[in-house]
């Protein structure tokens, strides 16, 4: 899984019939002192996160693996929302 924080939405209403009703997100990489990186993915949301939130998303073969995208063409799966990051005993980020 990877850190990262959505700072987008993707809409498209033309799809492959198995994503019909799926979220896109756009997310971008964090490091673990919430430094965004150069990755940006959209990702298939299968928590229900939003604009703003820092969540773990898995990627390739992995993303396939929840109840929602099981056997779907997705390469990006938004799999948790985060509450705390804690780095050595100290806390890098709190919702």
């Amino acid at each position: 899984m990877l850190l990262g924080k959505v700072v987008g939405t993707v809409v498209s209403t033309r799809k492959e019939p198995t994503l019909d009703g799926s979220k896109f997100l756009l997310v971008r990489g964090l490091d673990l002192e919430g430094k965004p990186t150069s990755t940006l993915v959209v990702a298939v949301d299968a928590v229900g996160a939003g604009p703003g939130e820092v969540v773990l998303y898995a990627s390739g073969s992995s993303a396939r693996q929840t109840e929602m995208t099981k056997d779907r063409p997705v390469d990006a799966t938004i799999m948790a929302i985060v509450d705390q990051v804690e780095v050595e005993g100290r806390l890098n980020y709190v919702k």
